[in-house]
Formats: structure tokens, C-alpha cells, sequence
């Protein structure tokens, strides 16, 4: 039982990350009601394409990561795609993260009366004490994530309970729906933690009952947490001025900005201590997830185990690249989880339905006797595709436009 909650906070842990403290901000123009039913529709589209990414990991052998998973069911032009989009996807998220967590490292330091301005240590002392516990393994990040995680509940519970207090009604009926279009794939984002299964599979030794309950369980509560994380900024901090989400999210420092938000406008020292607290784990437990899927993608796609000279390798292509990211873009947080939103399609959503159409229908890898299968049929694939492919035009859409802006 004890590893079977480790897992769902692993998922937990991994979704409720540096996204949440975003999305206030990017949904605030279309409203509380829209981003939420928006944000459940999003729920069922990720969580659905995450039980058919397992139950393709499921026809191979323990360890297989997304490139074996591509390669054998889509080959070789699958494989390239999958290397493509899951390198892009973490290492956008990594930068994000190590961006949030150099920033919030800095607001921390700034309170006990560390003045100076170095956003490339900050960045440098996050990234080595983390990815320490990530070169630990395993079992070693579980049981960090399950600490955090306590203290990440705990604060997240009377932070809200407190700050909803404050929610006026009005607030929460405000919005223009159509400006949903703009946050999609921050919300898309949110829910990327899909890409932790190969490893959560490998860790439960192919129990698919416990891995089922793993993904339900540890999708529904992030969002849970979204709607009520919303309803509580939403209903409590003003959209516009200087001081209001707007503001906060084209500030390119969410993570700290929202918590000086918090504090200016919610005179309550708890409210203020726990927004720290809160927003610190985060960060954290975002980057303990990613970068154990990263690093675990690198060992299945290099063939190589992660000790010795291995190890140097898959650790050094983990980290190096987004740490380097971050120190020459500051300020990259906001835009890194945007653009981290496409490339979560892609892997996350659109190449697990195509595996599976292919490796059932064409392939039938799931002749196995009690192999398992998701439910719903090709009708429900085909859906999950077009639905797929109306947010990636959607998604990159809103891209051009920001690039051109």
C-alpha cells in the first residue's frame, strides 16, 4: 500500500508542479467556469492517451521507454518522432522548472537577507541538489516525492482554505470564454505526466491493476486541486492593473510575483509563509518526475545503464542542456511551459493513439492472453485523434501569433 500511494504522488507530484502557479494567471481573461470545465475535457484526453501509452509499454519488455515503444509499433519514422517531441517536451520542462526554481530560490534567499542578483546560481545550486536525488534512483526520488508531497497537501489545503475566504462571487463570473484558446496548452501541460509510466511500470513490476489505480487516482487529484486553486486566486486577486494576474503572468517571474500578489492583497502572515512554502515544493516535485522520465528515456534510446561512463552520459544529457537554457534566457518560465504544451500533445497524445490503432490493428502485439486493453474500441481512438489534432492547430496557431506579436 505504501508504494502504491508513492506512486499516485509520483503522478500527483509530477502533474501539480510549476503549472499550477501559471494558470490563475492564464486563465483569468476567460473565466473561472470556462477554464473549468475546459480543464475536466483536458482531464479525459490526457488520462485516456496515458492508459493507452501503458498499455502499449505493457506489450514489451520491462524498461522500455518511449523510443522502443515508437520503434516497435510505428518504426522507424515513429522512433524519430518520439526522440524528436520527448526531448523537446523535458527539456522545455526542465528549463521551466530549474527557471521557477531558480526564481523562487532567489525569493527565499532575498527574505533572510540575501541581496545578491545571480539567477545563474540559483539555477546551478537547484539543478545539482535535485538531479543529486534523481542519480540516487528510483526509489530514493519516490521517497523524497513522498515527503515533499506531505508538506505540498498539507500547505496546499490551508492555503486554499484560507485564501477562499476571500472569494467574491463576482469575481468567479467574470471571464470572456474565447480567450480559453490562449492558455490550452498550459492546461495540456498540467496533466503531462504520462511520461513517468515506463518507469512507474518497471518500479510495480507490470502490475496493471496498481498501475490503473496509479493513473486514475493521481490524475484526478491535480484536478481537484486545479479547480480549487483557480476558484481561490480567481475569486480573490483583481484580473487587471498593476498588481492584478494579468500583470503577473506577462511578468515572465510568475512563481514570485504571484506570491507578493498573494501577500499584498491577503494581509495573513499564514497565507504569505504557506505560498512559499507551497510554490517551493512545486517546483520541486515537477523536476524529481521529469527528470527521472528524462533520464530513463536516455538510457533506453543511448542502450546504456545509468552507472560508470553510462551514467556520466545519460546525467550530463539530462541536465546540461536545459540548465545552459535557463542561464543564457532568464525569465524563460512561462513561455518554456507554453511551448511544452505542443510537444505534450504530440508524445502524450497523439503518438500513443497512433501506437496503439497501429500495434492492435495492424501489428496485434496485444495477442497475448489477458493482455491488456483500454476500453472504447477504435471509435474512441479516432476521437481521441481529432481531438488531438484540433488543439496541436490550435496550439501552434496561438504560437505563430506570440512569435509575430
Amino acid at each position: 500500500m505504501g508504494k502504491l500511494i508513492g506512486g499516485i504522488l509520483l503522478v500527483v507530484g509530477t502533474s501539480i508542479g510549476a503549472g499550477i502557479l501559471a494558470l490563475p494567471a492564464a486563465v483569468a481573461t476567460s473565466g473561472f467556469l470556462t477554464s473549468s470545465i475546459v480543464l475536466f475535457f483536458i482531464w479525459a484526453l490526457m488520462t485516456f492517451n496515458a492508459l493507452l501509452l501503458l498499455e502499449v509499454n505493457l506489450w514489451l519488455p520491462e524498461n522500455s521507454n518511449m523510443i522502443s515503444m515508437a520503434r516497435s509499433t510505428l518504426g522507424i519514422w515513429g522512433q524519430l518522432v518520439a526522440w524528436l517531441s520527448y526531448l523537446l517536451l523535458l527539456y522545455a520542462l526542465l528549463a521551466a522548472y530549474i527557471s521557477g526554481g531558480a526564481d523562487v530560490l532567489h525569493g527565499l534567499l532575498h527574505l533572510v537577507g540575501v541581496r545578491h542578483h545571480m539567477p545563474w546560481l540559483y539555477a546551478v545550486v537547484f539543478t545539482g541538489i535535485l538531479g543529486y536525488v534523481v542519480y540516487l534512483g528510483t526509489r530514493s526520488i519516490d521517497y523524497v516525492n513522498r515527503l515533499l508531497m506531505l508538506f505540498k497537501l498539507a500547505s496546499f489545503a490551508i492555503l486554499v482554505g484560507l485564501v477562499l475566504d476571500r472569494v467574491k462571487l463576482p469575481h468567479l463570473q467574470e471571464g470572456t470564454p474565447h480567450y480559453i484558446l490562449a492558455s490550452l496548452m498550459l492546461m495540456v501541460t498540467s496533466f503531462g505526466f504520462a511520461t513517468i509510466l515506463p518507469s512507474l511500470r518497471s518500479y510495480f513490476h507490470s502490475d496493471v491493476k496498481k498501475l490503473r489505480i496509479v493513473v486514475l487516482v493521481g490524475s484526478f487529484i491535480p484536478l481537484v486541486c486545479y479547480i480549487l486553486w483557480d476558484m481561490a486566486i480567481l475569486g480573490s486577486l483583481p484580473v487587471d492593473g498593476v498588481h492584478g494576474l494579468k500583470h503577473t503572468y506577462a511578468s515572465g517571474h510568475v512563481t514570485s510575483v504571484l506570491m507578493i500578489h498573494i501577500a499584498r492583497f491577503i494581509h495573513n502572515s499564514w497565507v504569505t509563509d504557506l505560498s512559499r512554502i507551497f510554490t517551493s515544493i512545486c517546483v520541486a516535485t515537477s523536476f524529481l518526475g521529469v527528470a527521472m522520465s528524462l533520464s530513463d528515456f536516455f538510457a533506453d534510446g543511448l542502450r546504456t545503464a545509468k552507472v560508470g561512463w553510462g551514467g556520466a552520459l545519460v546525467y550530463s544529457c539530462t541536465f546540461i542542456p536545459p540548465l545552459v537554457l535557463v542561464i543564457f534566457t532568464p525569465g524563460l518560465f512561462v513561455h518554456a511551459l507554453g511551448y511544452a504544451g505542443t510537444f505534450c500533445l504530440i508524445l502524450l497524445a497523439l503518438l500513443p493513439t497512433l501506437m496503439v490503432l497501429r500495434g492492435r490493428y495492424s501489428k496485434h502485439l496485444n495477442v497475448a492472453e489477458g493482455a491488456y486493453q483500454v476500453m472504447g474500441g477504435k471509435s474512441a481512438l479516432i476521437v481521441s485523434l481529432v481531438v488531438t489534432v484540433v488543439l496541436l492547430i490550435i496550439g501552434l496557431y496561438d504560437e505563430v501569433l506570440w512569435i509575430f506579436h
